[in-house]
């Protein structure tokens, strides 16, 4: 029999994403409409453990599906990492007679809601993050808007680097993951994308941007990712450099492609969710409700093939691991032959579609 729920807690944890604040309203709402009472926990995990909360009604989440980070707040509480710490947020979440707990973030964020629900304390997890970084998913809360956000900057430099015959390399959020910079690398018509999914060959791009020159090209895109914090701002460095250099060995000024760096940085965590960004919120955050009150536990929402569904918060990291090997001795003992045969299939499916969409990228980017 599934336990009786009275209230529950809601936060959000890490980076904050545009969407988050649409979740925790489709969480307050799905729940209050099932007469459960919904707690805010302001600032993640850390305000978890001091007791900083807010009840959450449908008219305290109003006008909320619209904004963009998380009216919650976020933080990341090393504190919580440690039994002590962990043991003073149950003991919050037991003052306030809470049953269980959704938690809206990143990988990081489902370790803290593994570690309640061994605990005893019930938690569903909520993907959010800009970065899409969660294997098991398609998409992640703030994906869509941070794609969207990039795109609108990205055309902008488009329309001055046309005017004078330049080139941008922009360098854009998502930390060890390319999906943000390959996406908008294709959307925006770049003639390269640099990702930690594939290498990266400079010379190639040199001579390509080179070629394309010749070829009568005026204005030029190269988006790279965060991942590699020093190489968008030198390669600008290099492609006005040998251009320049080809130019006046050749007699050509029009050879010269003078090369600019620009780094959005976190205007791309910015700004308020796009249609796509809030349905998915929504949907999710019903779907966690309705999962927490069924009786389950330590799992995450996902979207697969359009669809909204779940998986085990372990088996979520576990693939997260194998995908980005970074696996640890001992990780996937718990894991039959079939089981593991199963995720290696989801793994090279992905990378698949991950692979098709780059090579697309540099067959059309001419």
């Amino acid at each position: 029999m599934a336990q009786k729920f009275r209230k529950i807690g809601v936060l959000t944890s890490g980076g904050d994403a545009p969407g988050m604040s649409a979740a925790v309203r489709a969480v307050t709402r799905a729940a209050n409409a099932r007469g459960v009472q919904v707690m805010g926990i302001i600032g993640g995990y850390r305000g978890m453990i001091h007791d900083e909360m807010i009840e959450l009604t449908n008219r305290e989440v109003s006008n909320k599906i619209m904004l963009s980070g998380t009216f919650l707040y976020s933080d990341r509480c090393l504190e919580f990492k440690e039994e002590e710490g962990m043991q003073k947020a149950i003991a919050t979440l037991k003052k306030h007679d809470i049953d269980g707990v959704i938690a809206i973030g990143g990988d990081g964020t489902f370790r803290g809601a593994t570690d309640l629900s061994v605990r005893g304390i019930p938690t569903i997890g909520v993907p959010g993050t800009i970065d899409n970084d969660i294997t098991a998913s398609d998409n992640t809360i703030g994906f869509n808007t941070a794609m969207t956000t990039v795109i609108e900057n990205v055309d902008r430099l488009r329309d001055t680097c046309e005017s004078h015959a330049r080139l941008n390399v922009v360098e854009v959020m998502g930390r060890g993951a390319g999906d943000i910079t390959l996406n908008t690398a294709i959307a925006s018509g770049a003639v390269a994308a640099v990702i930690p999914e594939a290498p990266f060959d400079e010379e190639a791009c040199i001579n390509k941007v080179i070629r394309l020159r010749r070829e009568g090209k005026r204005g030029f895109l190269i988006i790279v990712s965060e991942a590699f914090p020093t190489l968008g701002e030198e390669l600008a460095k290099k492609i006005t450099a040998i251009t320049k250099d080809l130019a006046e060995k050749e007699g050509n000024d029009r050879l010269w492609v003078e090369s600019k760096f620009c780094r959005l940085a976190h205007t791309v965590r910015g700004g308020s969710p796009t249609l796509a960004d809030r349905l998915l919120a929504t949907k999710m955050g019903v779907r966690a409700v309705d999962e927490l009150l069924a009786g389950n536990s330590d799992l995450i929402i996902v979207e697969r093939a359009g669809e909204i569904t779940t998986c085990g918060i372990r088996w979520s990291q576990v693939l997260d691991r194998m995908y980005k090997g970074t696996l640890k001795p001992g990780m996937t003992d718990a894991y039959t032959a079939e089981q593991l045969a199963e995720m290696e299939a989801f793994i090279a499916a992905k990378k698949a579609e991950f692979e098709k969409n780059y090579a697309m990228l540099n067959e059309l980017a001419d």
